[in-house]
Parts: structure tokens; C-alpha cells; sequence
């Protein structure tokens, strides 16, 4: 497995790339920028491209809705070149409040168009002319949509790879399936190793059977919450506000995916319960209703016996990359030592 951490920027984006420097020198395998509705995740990207040397890059997630297909390929390309091919692309549906609310989009058919995206993608990578007729998208746009001027382009630049990793991040059946079919990557939250085959298992093996044979393996990214020590078994709790955050407020009733996630895991009454909470503006109350079972899914804390056991479990439910937030004194360090643990699980 790889070590991977997710970077946080509530500190600015200078103080991260420090950060990240620091961590590429600790042996970091992949660090991962997050797009939300803050400052936008690839001139982060790009700033760490021209800072690090080793460390692989990765969005976590670009929303597939705020780019065309074609400006998602050239921004990967961009950062790839810059990076000397360290770019991974990583998409995700992100959801109606963030889509239509901030960015006024209609949150449509996301499966479709993520899987229209990656081809569209390839497409540009390989500097072929981009003509493609799919459900959400045609290309170029059909004379009745438009000038009827738009013309095949191919892309003016030679980019680094050909093939740039996309990850995807999936939770539903549908979207893991597809995510196994066609992407090189799955960005999964909350990942349960013990219940992965129960909740995923058919619709990844699904994906795989009709996965192309010039496609390797899928990754697999997943982790939580990182403490190690005989008492970092109580450092679990700060991972209820995140949790109670996603599980209740992350999407209205019936529209949010990590809330069925949570009950696909069994705890219907507890995310129902949260949710209830989250939505009627009792955020700590919510939290503190975050079963124990969803604690474990989102975190890695608890003396060094137990956090190797952990790392086990995640190599054996087929992790490639264990994605973790390390809490510590000394960061970098703590990055080393579980390099060390990684190798040997």
C-alpha cells in the first residue's frame, strides 16, 4: 500500500505547500487537494507542482459539473506537465445544494456524465480530434444548439502521459460499479473493511467483469482519522462533527448519499436520527448520535498494535492507498512510521 493524506488549506495555501514539502521529505507517497466552495483546488495543485518533486498530486475531488470534459483534460494535463506526471484526476458528482446552489447547474444524470467525462478525457489525452455523441454530451455542439461553426479540435500541446490516472469518488451501487468499470481509481469515504464486500462487493465485481483489459487493477483509496498511542483511542471522538456533518447535513432527506451509505451499514435508526438532528440546526446533538460502528469507519486511532491490526484490515479488504489525517505532535514522523507499518502489513 501507499501512505496518502488529504491537505487541508484553512491555513492558506503557502502554509499547506510547506506542509506537503515536509511530508514529500517523510517518504508521502500521495497528497490530495480538496474543491469545495473556497478557493478553487487547481491552483493549489499547481503550486505544489512547482514545489515538490516526488509527491503525487491528486483532486479530491474536482465536481464534475463546474468544468467542461474537455477543460477537466487540459486542467490534468496542466498539472501533469507541470508536475513532471504526478497529476492524478479525481472527480466527483459533489450534490444539488453545492451544484445548483453555488455554481447554478442543474444536478443531472451524474453517473452518465462522469462516465462521458473520462472518455472525453482519454480522448484529449491522446491528442485524437474530439468528436463524441453521448447522452450529455456531443461534441462539437450540434448546429441546432449553437453558430453551427464549432469544429473537431485535437489538443494544441503534447502532454506529459497519455493516460492520466482518473479516481473517482463513488458511494452508491450504481456509481461503485461504473467507478470499477472504467476509472483507474475509487475514492470511497468511509470505508468499513468488514462490511466492504457485504455493501460493495457484487457491484464491484460487477465493474470488474466488464472492465477493459487495457486497464490495471482498480485503487483503491481509502483511511480516516489517523492517532496512535495508548490513550488516541478518545481522539475518535473528534471525528463525530465531520461524520454528523456529511450523514445529516451533506443533502436534503432522501438526496443524501452518504446518509444510505450509513444505512446500507446498518444503522438506519442512527442516521435517521442524525439527520433529524443535523437538519433542525442541533449539530451537537447530532454528533453525539454517531454510533460507535460509524466511528470506525472514519477513523484509526488507538495504541500501535491496533492501528497496524487496522492497517491490515484495510491491505485485506484491498486498500492500495491508506488515505489518513494524521494527528500528532509531529506529523511527518508519524508518516514515516506508518510507511514502515504499511510495508510490512
Amino acid at each position: 500500500m501507499k501512505v496518502s493524506m488529504p491537505l487541508g488549506y484553512g491555513g492558506g495555501f503557502k502554509e499547506s505547500a510547506q506542509q506537503a514539502v515536509a511530508l514529500e521529505k517523510a517518504g508521502l507517497d500521495t497528497v490530495w487537494v480538496a474543491e469545495a466552495y473556497g478557493f478553487d483546488g487547481v491552483s493549489l495543485m499547481g503550486y505544489l507542482a512547482a514545489v515538490t518533486s516526488t509527491v503525487e498530486i491528486g483532486a479530491a475531488i474536482l465536481p464534475i459539473y463546474t468544468r467542461t470534459p474537455t477543460l477537466l483534460a487540459m486542467t490534468a494535463a496542466g498539472v501533469d506537465a507541470l508536475s513532471d506526471g504526478r497529476c492524478i484526476l479525481g472527480l466527483g458528482a459533489s450534490g444539488p445544494q453545492v451544484i445548483e446552489g453555488f455554481h447554478g447547474v442543474p444536478y443531472t444524470r451524474p453517473l452518465t456524465r462522469t462516465r462521458e467525462i473520462i472518455e472525453i478525457c482519454r480522448t484529449v489525452w491522446a491528442r485524437e480530434r474530439v468528436t463524441y455523441e453521448g447522452s450529455a454530451y456531443t461534441l462539437p455542439l450540434p448546429p441546432e444548439q449553437g453558430t453551427g461553426l464549432g469544429k473537431p479540435l485535437k489538443l494544441i500541446t503534447h502532454p506529459v502521459r497519455d493516460r492520466i490516472p482518473i479516481y473517482v469518488a463513488a458511494l452508491g451501487p450504481k456509481n461503485v460499479r461504473m467507478t470499477a468499470e472504467v476509472a483507474d481509481g475509487w475514492l470511497p469515504l468511509f470505508y468499513l473493511p468488514e462490511k466492504v464486500d457485504e455493501v460493495w462487493g457484487d457491484d464491484l465485481r460487477a465493474g470488474a467483469a466488464a472492465r477493459a483489459d487495457d486497464l490495471a487493477p482498480l485503487e483503491i483509496v481509502a483511511g480516516g482519522l489517523l492517532a496512535v498511542g495508548d490513550d488516541a483511542a478518545q481522539m475518535r471522538e473528534l471525528a463525530r462533527p465531520m461524520i454528523a456533518l456529511y450523514v445529516g447535513g451533506m443533502g436534503a432527506k432522501g438526496r443524501n448519499f452518504y446518509n444510505d451509505l450509513a444505512c446500507r451499514y446498518g444503522f438506519e435508526a442512527e442516521a435517521a436520527e442524525i439527520q433529524d438532528l443535523y437538519l433542525d440546526g442541533k449539530k451537537d446533538e447530532a454528533a453525539a448520535a454517531v454510533p460507535e460502528g460509524l466511528l470506525e469507519a472514519a477513523t484509526i486511532c488507538g495504541p500501535e498494535g491496533y492501528v497496524r491490526d487496522r492497517i491490515a484490515a484495510f491491505k485485506e479488504a484491498g486498500v492500495t492507498s491508506l488515505n489518513v489525517t494524521p494527528i500528532a505532535p509531529d506529523v511527518p514522523a508519524l508518516v514515516t512510521q506508518l510507511k514502515g507499518w504499511v510495508e510490512h502489513a
